[in-house]
This record gives structure tokens, C-alpha cells and sequence, in this order.
């Protein structure tokens, strides 16, 4: 008992996080949909709201979900977030969430203004809905690299772009292109991370489930879930064929050390 009172400190962070989505979702059903409706208007991180200044919603829209029931998707949500935060503390865990919710939605919104105004995308799209947690889940998934053995890394980076990357393909809808940008930015941020030397059953554990949650995240939009897998497993072979193609070609080459013979005299 006291391990595991030990161990819900070190997780304020995840504990505090879902506890406030749970607070919020509940909340907002009792209030009725017509309530539903005028909150998630208020909280999207569109571009309609972010060109009118509303800045705030870029914290707001992350405490408002329109996932589905929240009691099916929370688990997933806890694992994930707590694995990191076991790895790393709460104040990384803080930061690579916030890179990947904040970093994507102006990236995309960026990205969104250029594909309205070269009439590539109708001007509708500046008004559509823009809330959730699903970007800063999907970076926090990306960081979660530091903590593959090396030598598995390339293939778990080669998966996950790769069925990203076959997602915005298949549907191409900008929430799947900011999932690719937020997967990206966590593999950035992961690089400032220090490598886990222990793996232990529990956090096994939390990292299939917690994975399990990331890739439905990705592909729940268009792919099909059972194609999706394909794309997956030849990117994590073009990704471990890579890292041993430049292993092999690095110049760093062991040197020969030649030790001369003592020469005896007399």
C-alpha cells in the first residue's frame, strides 16, 4: 500500500489531467447538448477563433472532448500520460503535452490559412470544430521514443510516421495532418530525453495500452484499422533496414592498436 501511494505521487500530473476531463464531461452532460454545442463552439482552436484573438481556447480546447463516451477512451489516455510521467516526472510530461497540443494546432491552422486562400480547401473549414486532447496525446506517444531500446527505435519511429503518414493519405483531413505533426514534434522533444534502462511487467503494461490508445487515435478518422497495419510494419522494416544501412556506412572506424614487440638487448 504504501508503494502504491508512492507511486500515485509521482503521477499529480495524470491523475490531475483526467480527473478535470472527467470533471468537464460530466458537467457538460448534465448541462444537456444545446450546452454541449456552445462550449465546444467557444473552446475550438479554429482558425475563425484564433484570427479573432481567442487565444485562450488553445488551453480551453484541451479540457473539452469530442471523442465518443469519455469512460471508453480515458483508460487509454491515463496509461499513456502516466508511462511518460513515470519516465520523465511531471514537468516533461507538461511540456511535451503542450508542444504537441499548442506546436500542431498553429502549425496546422498556418498551414490551413495558405490551403483557404489558394482555394485548395472551402473557407467552411475555419469555422469547424477543434477540440480535444488527441494532439497532445499523439506527442506525448512520439516521446515515448526515448524510451524503445536503441536498437528497436528506428522501427518504432518507421511505424508510427508510417501509419500516420497513411492516414493523411486516405482521408486527408487536417486533424490527421496535425496528428503527423504532433507524432513528429514528440519524436523531436524525445531527443532531449534520456534513454530507460528498466522495463518493468507494469510498465509493459501501460505502454500496450497506452500504444493501443495512440493507434486508434491515428486511425480512427479513415484508414481502416485492419489496413493501417500494413503500412505500419513496412515502415518499421524501411526503418530498421535504414538504421543498419547507416550504421554500416558510418565513418567511424575502429583502429587497429599495435603494440611493438620489447626488444631484449645483451
Amino acid at each position: 500500500m504504501a508503494r502504491l501511494l508512492f507511486t500515485l505521487t509521482r503521477l499529480r500530473v495524470t491523475i490531475g489531467y483526467t480527473s478535470v476531463l472527467l470533471a468537464v464531461a460530466a458537467t457538460l452532460l448534465v448541462l444537456g447538448p444545446r450546452a454541449h454545442d456552445i462550449v465546444v463552439s467557444h473552446m475550438s482552436t479554429n482558425l475563425h477563433n484564433l484570427l479573432h484573438g481567442h487565444f485562450g481556447t488553445l488551453l480551453g480546447s484541451a479540457l473539452v472532448t469530442e471523442n465518443g463516451p469519455i469512460y471508453v477512451w480515458l483508460p487509454g489516455l491515463a496509461c499513456l500520460l502516466a508511462l511518460a510521467e513515470l519516465f520523465w516526472r511531471s514537468g516533461r510530461l507538461v511540456f511535451t503535452f503542450a508542444i504537441g497540443h499548442v506546436g500542431a494546432t498553429l502549425i496546422v491552422a498556418v498551414g490551413l490559412i495558405a490551403a483557404i486562400r489558394f482555394g485548395w480547401t472551402p473557407v467552411s473549414v475555419a469555422r469547424a470544430t477543434d477540440v480535444g486532447i488527441s494532439y497532445g496525446a499523439v506527442a506525448v506517444l512520439g516521446a515515448l521514443t526515448a524510451a524503445v531500446p536503441l536498437r528497436r527505435r528506428s522501427a518504432w519511429i518507421g511505424w508510427w510516421l508510417a501509419v500516420g503518414l497513411a492516414v493523411v493519405a486516405f482521408d486527408r483531413d487536417f486533424t490527421d495532418l496535425g496528428h503527423v505533426v504532433a507524432l513528429t514534434l514528440g519524436m523531436l522533444v524525445s531527443l532531449r530525453f534520456s534513454s530507460v534502462e528498466r522495463w518493468t511487467p507494469a510498465r509493459c503494461v501501460l505502454l500496450g495500452v497506452g500504444a493501443s490508445f495512440g493507434y486508434l487515435m491515428l486511425v480512427n478518422t479513415g484508414l481502416p484499422v485492419i489496413v493501417a497495419p500494413l503500412f505500419g510494419v513496412t515502415g518499421a522494416v524501411a526503418g530498421h533496414w535504414a538504421a543498419r544501412w547507416r550504421s554500416r556506412r558510418s565513418p567511424l572506424t575502429a583502429v587497429p592498436v599495435v603494440i611493438p614487440e620489447p626488444v631484449l638487448h645483451g
